[in-house]
């Protein structure tokens, strides 16, 4: 990882080897970060080094079986979510060691001034009450996970090695590594080299999370901009003002949604009443709560809104010790009864959903929440060491909400009081982003909604037209009146990664076309190949696919060797998989 101002760029280097006796073809299926503008895929061999190149879906499919069925060396990269991505290796000859480097990039945004970059390590389990056969593109959810110790079993032994290189234009406060040890070698006071410490044997059995913070926790404002062709891009952080007062803030109402499945069992479910403790003791009295528990099915602490007195706080920790974990995962009932609960006019209602995201549902639930962002936010806690990312994320966008994660006990205070800070207020009202002697254009996110507290507000866009006092200016309604920064062209930063904005932007707005388009995705489809393949990047129609032109395999008896294992059970829920003897092997 190359983190440079704002911007990290992802290195991914994988081996694939054959140490045994025959050709063999190889699937491995592996995570990716739920912001990964995808953009290249390099693979080595021989000596050679083949650049992938970006074909719709169907067509990359077609070269890689027919270099496949040639006896060629091949590899297909292929997104099956946001954050799920599968590679297909092919005609990998005994004693081969092919290489494959795959290459993406990602915005750094701060929360309350912390900087945050995670590199997922694990596919954890979906649950679908959809059969395979019925949902056509669930069928990768037959794949086994990497077992965590259940019933005895070790973890898949991947053999795991981080490398960060980290760089600020102002000094580096401090920096964490959440799950990991980590030893540094510091250049300067704004630059250092991370690595995993030696002791770490097992470092691919959790997610990678990184955290630092800036001197005086200063937040990289301003604007970046870059020329690529015949189009400007532009990246607008605008740091926010101070808090509203809290005389304006409406009464608040929380629906929390929580997730009490079977793969909530144990420390997700302990953390979640945790959290929830921190959460309720938090609320006034004359502010009103409930609670809907789901599993297969959705349960209601109360038919009405309850006020946040201690009784009936008390009440809602008696009735989160009556559920131990158990049961499928039905997000979309849950979000439809939260929905469908009465609700008082002068009310700001909150959804906050608490759940480790292991479910076969997240187009549906975006689309959903979608439907009812203008009465409702959706504010969405993941909790366990290797959360699904992706619909924690996606969720609370969606809901113009904001995402938060919990990896372990210690986090809960913490998160817990991060979030508090977050919904007491909105900081701005009515933004919106202007050019002063310029236009602005295809901007993403295109409608910003009210800022909440310690975040800054963050625009891609493109500009052309530029004039001598050109700046691009946001404006919005603060308590204390109207807000407005200026951002002046002619001061704009260059460097720090700047040549990343365009693959940036543009991974920005198919996460709007795709990733978040719920049902509609499927009309956006032309335009998401479009783009995909003008800025090279993977996407859910598109894929790499690279081809070595020397025939290894003349005889075309290579074999099928994944991460699947035999095992008699069915992979239609979380509870078969976990339960059987699977190894995640290639």
């Amino acid at each position: 990882m190359r983190i440079n101002g704002p911007i990290v760029e992802v290195v991914v280097t994988q081996h694939y080897q054959n140490m045994g006796s025959r050709p063999i073809n190889a699937r491995y299926v592996f995570p990716g970060s739920t912001q990964a503008a995808v953009h290249g895929l390099v693979m080595q061999t021989g000596g050679r080094r083949i650049s992938a190149k970006i074909k719709e879906k169907a067509e990359a499919k077609q070269i890689f079986e027919q270099a496949k069925s040639e006896g060629k060396r091949a590899a297909l990269l292929e997104q099956q979510r946001p954050n799920v991505f599968m590679m297909d290796t092919a005609n990998i000859m005994p004693g081969d060691d092919i290489e494959l480097e795959l290459t993406y990039s990602e915005l750094l945004v701060p929360e309350d001034g912390v900087y945050q970059f995670v590199y997922p390590t694990v596919v954890g389990p979906r649950y679908g009450s959809d059969t395979l056969q019925v949902a056509a593109d669930a069928a990768w959810l037959a794949n086994p996970y990497a077992v965590d110790g259940a019933g005895g079993h070790n973890p898949a032994a991947v053999e795991t090695a981080v490398e960060v290189s980290l760089d600020s234009p102002v000094a580096i406060k401090d920096f964490q590594a959440v799950q990991h040890k980590v030893h540094a070698d510091w250049h300067s006071a704004k630059s250092a080299d991370i690595r995993l410490d030696a002791s770490e044997t097992q470092a691919g059995n959790r997610d990678f999370i990184l955290r630092f913070r800036l001197q005086d926790d200063r937040i990289l404002s301003g604007l970046m901009t870059f020329r690529q062709g015949d189009e400007n891009y532009f990246l607008a952080t605008v740091q926010p003002p101070q808090r509203v007062a809290p005389a304006t803030v409406l009464r608040r109402e929380y629906v929390f949604v929580v997730d009490v499945s079977g793969s909530m069992a144990g420390f997700p479910l302990d953390t979640s009443t945790a959290l929830m403790h921190e959460l309720l003791a938090g609320l006034k009295p004359h502010e009103t709560f409930n609670i809907l528990f789901f599993a297969g099915d959705a349960r209601v602490l109360s038919p009405t809104p309850l006020p946040a007195t201690p009784e009936n706080i008390q009440r809602a920790f008696v009735g989160m010790q009556n559920y131990q974990g158990g049961g499928g995962t039905e997000l979309i009932s849950a979000l439809d009864a939260a929905y469908a609960m009465p609700k008082t006019e002068d009310i700001a209602r909150s959804i906050v959903v608490l759940t480790d995201g292991y479910i076969n549902a997240e187009r549906d639930a975006f689309d959903l929440i979608a439907q009812h962002l203008n009465s409702t936010n959706v504010f969405a806690f993941g909790i366990g060491s290797s959360v699904n990312r992706y619909l924690i994320e996606s969720m609370a966008r969606a809901g113009a909400g904001e995402p938060f994660v919990v990896t372990s006990q210690a986090e809960v205070a913490e998160v817990s009081a991060r979030f508090r800070r977050y919904v007491e207020a909105p900081l701005l009202s009515n933004i919106g982003l202007q050019g002063d002697d310029v236009e602005l254009y295809d901007m993403e996110p295109g409608q910003l909604p009210s800022l909440l507290a310690e975040r800054p507000v963050v625009v891609f866009g493109k500009y052309r037209g530029e004039g001598a006092a050109a700046k691009v200016v946001l404006t919005g309604m603060a308590a204390e009146g109207g807000y407005k920064a200026e951002l002046p062209l002619a001061d704009a930063e260059t460097e720090n990664r700047a040549e990343l904005l365009p693959v940036l932007w543009a991974r920005h707005k198919l996460m709007r076309l795709s990733d978040w388009a719920g049902n509609q995705v499927d009309a956006n489809k032309a335009e998401i190949i479009a783009l995909a393949l003008k800025y090279s990047l993977l996407s859910r129609y598109t894929s790499f696919v690279a081809v070595d032109e020397v025939v290894a395999n003349p005889d075309g008896n290579a074999k099928m060797c994944n991460n699947r294992c035999h095992c008699p059970k069915a992979y239609r829920n979380w509870q078969s998989v976990a339960h059987s003897p699977c190894r995640n092997r290639i």
